[in-house]
């Protein structure tokens, strides 16, 4: 085994219409049992059937939550990159910048992830219906919460109003990303600090 879900995903409706009731304990034993298929095998040999298999559920139980592979990927790797991240609101860009990489810094230190994101990532450039709604449900949210991190240092004054924002987002997550998902070098709190300086540098040039 793997390891466990990165985080706790919301359940779907408890009560599709015209079905039972969907239990909870269920629900978090599929995306357990989820994500450690996909850890396993990549998104492209993943099977709906070992998935329920691994959760010690039916297929069935699948399908009254999820009609897909694709929609039960995207509804659980959402909960997981984009439900459950908060934007930082410490009062400084400074602040905000070290949460912000931080929080990326632990999530790619864990096991799954460290092994879902890099063939999530090259078997999007294969699969057109698995990009488009990784974008849409993920990357657009994610990045939309870190423009408003910027424009809070904006309105603060710490950065200048015609910053760049597009190459501002690109430069917030590609270096730690770079390190830790492809270089796979470990990172300390000294490194992020460090990291979190040179990006303020950079920003407000």
């Amino acid at each position: 085994m793997v390891g466990t879900a990165p985080t706790r995903p919301p359940a779907p409706e408890r009560r599709p219409p015209g079905g039972p009731v969907l239990q909870d304990s269920v629900t978090e034993a599929l995306a357990t049992a989820f994500f450690e298929e996909l850890a396993s095998t990549g998104y492209a040999r993943l099977s709906l059937d070992a998935v329920a298999k691994r959760a010690g559920a039916g297929k069935a139980a699948i399908y009254r939550r999820w009609p897909s592979k694709l929609e039960m990927s995207v509804a659980l790797i959402t909960a997981v990159a984009v439900d459950s991240a908060v934007p930082a609101d410490t009062g400084t860009l400074r602040g905000d910048i070290l949460v912000f990489l931080t929080e990326i810094a632990d999530a790619l230190r864990k096991p799954l992830f460290s092994r879902i994101v890099p063939d999530l990532l090259a078997e999007s450039t294969r699969n057109r219906e698995l990009r488009q709604a990784l974008f849409t449900a993920v990357r657009d949210p994610r990045r939309g919460k870190a423009a408003r991190m910027l424009d809070k240092a904006i309105e603060r004054g710490e950065l200048p109003a015609d910053t760049d924002r597009e190459l501002a987002l690109d430069l917030l997550a590609g270096p730690l990303y770079w390190r830790l998902a492809v270089v796979q070098t470990s990172t300390a709190q000294d490194y992020l600090n460090r990291l979190t300086d040179k990006l303020i540098a950079a920003l407000a040039a």
